[in-house]
């Protein structure tokens, strides 16, 4: 019988005999290497061309443990938990380092013991996709799993899914989902669930007592306040960003205060402006138009780099540009007016948004600032975050007949992406 990963094996090469454990094969190595880890604990490497014969001398067997039923607690609310990836509910089999999960209830009770004083867990997995590799068929995926949810006896719905783009999914289910009646909790992990300082667990924790308890109908992000375990922090999720690579507390409030503080048995409200549970029926409108960019401004760029959007067709375009809203507009060969000009001409909605985010952008106080409002009809989005606004932007230009529609939902405040004063305790928060 082939040998598999996590058999005991003995190795027979050129030179010797080793035995150890076959270990899966890395990617990064390629198909010529095999693995093996030895009594010590150390792996090793043997190329496959040295290699004349691999035997099994003891088969591994996964061990499942025998999963009991979750008794009802009809004391406590129902959470529903949804899955679309990321690590948070992963178990690691430490004999082969690989990483499994069924993210059924009883996955995340005998994870998480925790959570079964708080509420009883109905939990399933939708997808299970990288991030990065989301876009707007997912979103639209999404919003319709979780509206089902909102609409059944659930107190509230918890979502995982990784990192690297939360702030994206979080801006378009704010958008894409309508009458929102109970909290949606986003949560994830910054550090697997097999290290000693992974933020899984209180994450979990504190985003089921959210959405069991809280009595916020916002779709919110739930994660490490601080780099300790002192509490999570529930944002709302068009005024969220993730702000580091690797902190546990990566994702951050901007412009405005979190709204709540959440520890594993209470929540404390740290912001009033917020939409309240209520009886009504959540109801999905993802439609949602492809064909926007979001474009960062930076010095010396080259303003022909409009000319893919308009070739392209695209609807609409992002320009996440410095500080109040500025774009090269003086310089000789660096100036984008006429490129933009163009692009409107050809029917693209042009949006203003800051790269700098903390702040607002402001269409008068500069004359270069003047020509884009006044002269090419730009849109400014006050404090609104580039990545929510290339969301919105994706998602008005879907709710609207002509362009003159979808500007005037871009400046309208829907899901709290925007305020009429940024708060500026949440720069220092």
């Amino acid at each position: 019988m082939k040998p598999e990963a996590g058999d005991i094996v003995k190795v027979i090469t050129e030179d010797e005999e080793i035995e150890g454990i076959l270990m899966p094969r890395p990617e990064i190595l390629g198909q010529d290497v095999t693995v093996v880890k030895l009594g010590n604990g150390y792996n090793i490497g043997i190329l496959n061309k040295k290699i004349k014969k691999i035997e099994a001398i003891e088969k591994y067997k996964l061990k499942k443990t025998e999963k009991k039923k979750l008794e009802f607690n009809k004391s406590l609310p129902i959470v529903s938990i949804l899955s679309f990836g990321g690590t948070i509910s992963s178990k690691v089999d430490y004999r082969t380092g690989g990483v499994h999960a069924d993210y059924t209830a009883e996955d995340f009770v005998e994870m998480c013991p925790e959570i079964k004083r708080i509420a009883n867990i109905r939990a399933r997995k939708v997808t299970g996709i990288m991030s990065e590799d989301m876009n707007h068929e997912d979103w639209k995926l999404m919003a319709r799993e979780v509206a089902k949810e909102l609409n059944s006896d659930a107190a509230g719905v918890v979502v995982t899914q990784g990192t690297d783009t939360l702030h994206y999914s979080t801006a378009a289910l704010s958008f894409f989902l309508e009458n929102k009646n109970k909290p949606v909790v986003f949560t994830a992990a910054q550090r697997s669930i097999d290290r000693g300082s992974s933020d899984a667990l209180m994450n979990l924790i504190c985003a089921v007592t959210a959405a069991a308890k809280s009595d916020i109908a916002e779709v919110m992000v739930c994660m490490h306040g601080t780099i300790n375990d002192d509490y999570c922090i529930l944002v709302r999720g068009t005024k969220v960003r993730k702000m580091h690579t690797s902190r546990r507390d990566a994702f951050r409030p901007i412009n405005e205060m979190p709204l709540a503080k959440v520890y594993d048995d209470k929540i404390e409200i740290t912001n009033k402006n917020y939409k309240k549970r209520n009886d009504g029926k959540a109801k999905v409108n993802d439609a949602f138009e492809n064909k926007v960019g979001l474009l960062l401004i930076h010095p010396g760029m080259n303003p022909d780099i409009m000319d893919f959007f308009i070739e392209k067709k695209y609807k609409g375009i992002v320009l996440a540009t410095t500080a109040l809203g500025h774009v090269p507009t003086e310089r000789k060969n660096f100036s984008l007016l006429e490129k933009l000009k163009k692009a409107i001409g050809s029917g693209i909605l042009v949006v203003i948004s800051s790269q700098a985010l903390y702040g607002r952008v402001h269409p008068y106080v500069y004359t270069n600032l003047r020509k884009l409002s006044l002269d090419l009809n730009a849109v400014f989005v006050e404090d609104m975050l580039p990545e929510t606004a290339y969301v919105k932007l994706g998602w008005a230009l879907g709710q609207a007949k002509d362009r003159e529609k979808a500007k005037e939902i871009m400046l309208k405040n829907i899901a709290g992406e925007m305020t009429e004063r940024s708060d500026a305790g949440s720069f220092l928060y």
